[in-house]
């Protein structure tokens, strides 16, 4: 007579096609509700529409994201879910309205990359050959939002920004940490065939020490974009270009060598800019711009409102005044949104003691990409 333990049935490894059947029924049932949240975002779009409220919300978008990856177990990476959420709220923002965004062109700019990273796919892409053109756009209606840089940890600030920032009209609605990882790229990956080396003139500054180690005989040219040096190395063998490895797919370059920038972690740090401000958010920070009096304690008698109000400043910057040589402007990165009781005493009470004062934008802080 057969024992007990003879007659339980040993359960067989699941197969290949267990497992793919198992995997069509999830992705149906992901596909159903991604129409269903479709369908949702498109109702929150007609009332959008209705009261004037802007479709890009970035700090709505950010708290989406941040739940979502909050939430995640694995095995998908952060950057995976990240990457993930970003193109399914794109998709679903596209169906209330496609926003064009501008940025410094030719394709696969870092503003490119960076305007991807931050709205993902489902906008139209305006490549434009200067940071004021993207301004301009913005300003004239031609683009309804722009990514431009305004710092590198490795080369500091983005003067063209900086003096853009000025006089504009528009406002930052947003901030983008973005990456940068340089190759050098050529059209047939030779690297004894290399004589001279185009690149943005941040990219070659960012590069600099790799630059003088491994190429101290080849000439250097500043270009107008990594990309148009990409463009100009496919036409050339004996050019190198700096770029990201996705400008030199695009181009058809080869890598002659990767990460190349002299520090590790240099990131960009981007502007989102709009003609309209972002709505308030838990965690955001203010952009201002003022200039005081050129007498002795003016400038410390202007941060001191800050600190009397308890208000942290994240980032000081000085720019030459056009107009008044040997005067300066100084940007400031404060802690909270220009609404806030404390802040908003602190911005009144500088308004008071300044010659000048404009609040450039209150928008969400900006995290560094998932690693």
């Amino acid at each position: 007579m057969p024992s007990k333990a003879a007659k339980r049935t040993v359960a067989e490894p699941p197969s290949i096609e267990s497992l793919r059947a198992r995997m069509d029924e999830v992705s149906l049932k992901i596909l159903r509700m991604l129409n269903l949240r479709a369908s949702i975002a498109t109702e929150i779009g007609r009332l959008k529409h209705t009261d004037g409220t802007l479709v890009y919300q970035p700090g709505r978008e950010r708290e989406v994201i941040e739940r979502m990856l909050a939430e995640n177990q694995g095995p998908l990476t952060a950057e995976h879910v990240e990457h993930i959420y970003t193109e399914i709220v794109s998709a679903c923002r596209g169906l209330e309205q496609t926003p064009r965004v501008a940025f410094l062109g030719p394709a696969h700019t870092y503003s490119h990359e960076a305007a991807r990273a931050r709205f993902g796919a489902s906008v139209d892409f305006v490549p434009l050959p200067s940071f004021a053109a993207v301004f301009q756009a913005i300003e004239n209606g031609r683009a309804d939002f722009g990514v431009v840089p305004v710092e590198n940890t490795t080369e500091g600030q983005v003067g063209l920004t900086l003096d853009l920032l000025i006089d504009t009209p528009l406002v930052i609605i947003g901030e983008i940490l973005q990456p940068v990882r340089h190759a050098l790229l050529s059209r047939d990956g030779d690297r004894s065939k290399v004589r001279r080396i185009l690149s943005h003139q941040q990219s070659l500054g960012q590069c600099r020490n790799y630059l003088s180690t491994n190429f101290p005989q080849v000439e250097t040219e500043a270009v107008v974009s990594n990309a148009l040096a990409a463009q100009r190395a496919a036409e050339d063998p004996s050019l190198g270009a700096i770029a990201s490895r996705a400008a030199g797919d695009a181009y058809g370059l080869r890598v002659i060598a990767e990460n190349i920038q002299d520090i590790a972690s240099n990131t960009t740090r981007f502007l989102v800019m709009a003609t309209k401000a972002a709505d308030r958010t838990a965690r955001d920070k203010t952009t201002a711009l003022f200039a005081v009096a050129d007498r002795v304690g003016a400038l410390n008698e202007a941060l001191g409102v800050f600190a009397r109000n308890g208000i942290n400043i994240s980032k000081i910057e000085s720019r030459p005044m056009r107009s008044r040589p040997w005067e300066y402007l100084f940007f400031v990165d404060l802690a909270g949104n220009r609404e806030d009781p404390k802040l908003k005493r602190a911005l009144d009470a500088l308004l008071r003691k300044a010659l000048f004062l404009k609040v450039l934008g209150s928008y969400p802080e900006g995290r560094p990409a998932s690693a």
